[in-house]
């Protein structure tokens, strides 16, 4: 994308640090685009939804929360629920650029993750959302097999530069706060790969499929 259409960035996550994880590199290497980052969950987690918002100061960005259920058991919300928030959280309805997970979820498995991407994908389908792309996260963990690591043959795949990912890693250890040992420290892929869709109906049509 060039600068001007990029410049008005939307992304949409259901955790704090899902940003990071999943396009951490993107945010970094794009200083010009101005980032307003939403995630669904977590805003009455004092210590998660703290640390989401330092994260926003050093990127640059700024960004809302929601307090959509996160509890371990992961029941079912629904499409409206997710529907709602989103739209609640988001300060304006159309954006240059949106970000923001895969309906397969980047492993095995969160459910909020992937209801997620099908409330923006349809959000956008139905017109209550716009922007000229969309971008969703393209990450895969063979079922548990392996930590999530990028797809490869995807609309877009880059390797990080070492001192990008060396930042992005401090951001999921240093403020965010997981140990080196974590499984989110662990995770932090060094490549990143995204899904690009130019319009909503293609969107939609790759939903069906999924």
């Amino acid at each position: 994308m060039n600068k001007k259409s990029s410049n008005s960035v939307a992304i949409i996550v259901a955790h704090p640090d899902d940003e990071i994880l999943w396009a951490g590199g993107a945010i970094l290497t794009h200083p010009f685009w101005n980032c307003f980052i939403i995630c669904l969950c977590r805003r009455n987690d004092e210590d998660r939804a703290t640390k989401f918002y330092k994260v926003l100061k050093i990127l640059n960005a700024t960004g809302n929360m929601g307090d959509l259920d996160d509890e371990p058991e992961q029941k079912p919300l629904s499409k409206n629920e997710v529907e709602s928030a989103i739209l609640n959280l988001l300060p304006q309805k159309h954006f240059g650029l949106i970000i923001t997970h895969n309906p397969h979820g980047e492993y095995t498995k969160h459910l909020r993750h992937e209801e997620t991407s099908k409330a923006v994908i349809s959000l956008w389908n139905e017109g209550k959302i716009s922007t000229d792309q969309l971008w969703a996260f393209a990450y895969e963990d063979g079922n548990k097999v392996y930590y999530p690591k990028a797809i490869e043959n995807t609309s877009i795949y880059e390797v990080l530069e070492a001192s990008v990912w060396q930042k992005k890693y401090d951001l999921i250890t240093n403020i965010y706060g997981f140990e080196k040992d974590s499984w989110e420290a662990k995770t932090t892929p060094k490549a990143e790969s995204f899904w690009r869709f130019d319009k909503a109906k293609e969107a939609n049509e790759w939903l069906g499929k999924n």
